[in-house]
């Protein structure tokens, strides 16, 4: 009979959870930043490996909320650690676990949901002797089902992580997902968040957070095989708008064309992509326009 795992990946920001998955998926259907708070709604990944379908649930980072937004993100991560078969829990490990995760994990313990402990960016450590006091820290008082280290941006141990998933698989009778399906994304909005991605990698740390991408049209062209897509930058300040169109749309242009080719690369097509950048003051703190962008937790 088939079996499936349907399993939430948590942790603190910039842990490297969605590299996590992408790694798992094999495409890149999540944003990667080295800037915190890079995901912001819960993203659906999905690997078929034999009869096994496994279903992750890639959630923003944890971090104290500062504003309706990060509410809303963090109501995402406990939402998503219910009704499942099993946690992968992220760690860095080049930083501590704060008191937050811990109580996390605490609480996961207590229902009897299986954890397991993924310690990221070991390739980041000095000397691997580093390591076993590390572990020994990290798990001080915690159950795991296992712990892993791991470096996901070398592609080490991930497959030892998938290995672990599929024995928590549970019998099912039949798949929830095509066979050719990696996520549940709308393509517009895997196509927002690959601009959005490279703005992250290319502002400075003030404007990235207060920027939201909607892609207003994505379609076909009849006569060639040009992929049309329009999308609207939203930000916070005009100092911003202006910060993101830069000296004669210099920045823009920049961000544009490196999401173009990542947007070829993913829909195997060519694109024309045009981006515009509009100024909506405070959006983070008004419930209207976080609804409006895809990012409310309701």
């Amino acid at each position: 009979m088939p079996r499936t795992a349907f399993v939430t990946i948590a942790g603190h920001t910039n842990a490297g959870k969605s590299s996590l998955l992408n790694a798992i998926v094999g495409e890149k259907i999540a944003s990667v930043s080295s800037k915190p708070q890079t995901t912001r709604t819960r993203i659906t990944g999905i690997r078929i490996i034999d009869d096994v379908q496994l279903v992750f649930f890639d959630t923003p980072g944890m971090h104290k909320p500062v504003n309706k937004l990060s509410e809303h993100m963090l109501n995402t991560v406990k939402e998503s650690v219910s009704d499942i078969d099993a946690v992968i829990f992220m760690q860095d490990c080049t930083r501590k676990m704060a008191p937050q995760e811990r109580e996390l994990i605490q609480s996961l313990n207590r229902d009897k949901m299986p954890v397991i402990l993924v310690i990221n960016k070991i390739d980041l450590l000095r000397n691997m002797d580093e390591l076993a006091p590390k572990i020994a820290e990290f798990t001080a008082g915690l159950e795991f089902e296992a712990v892993i280290p791991v470096s996901v941006t070398e592609n080490n141990g991930v497959d030892i992580v998938i290995s672990e998933i599929m024995k928590l698989s549970q019998e099912t009778e039949q798949y929830f997902f095509p066979e050719d399906m990696i996520t549940d994304q709308p393509e517009k909005v895997l196509a927002a968040e690959m601009i959005r991605e490279k703005l992250l990698e290319l502002l400075k740390d003030e404007v990235p957070h207060g920027i939201a991408v909607g892609v207003e049209e994505m379609s076909e062209r009849d006569d060639k095989d040009i992929l049309d897509i329009s999308a609207v930058i939203y930000c916070e300040r005009e100092s911003h708008k202006g910060i993101i169109i830069g000296k004669g749309g210099a920045m823009l242009k920049k961000a544009s064309t490196a999401a173009r080719l990542d947007l070829e690369e993913f829909f195997q097509i060519q694109v024309n992509l045009r981006c515009w950048v509009k100024v909506k003051e405070d959006w983070r703190n008004r419930e209207g326009l976080i609804r409006s962008f895809g990012l409310s937790d309701k």
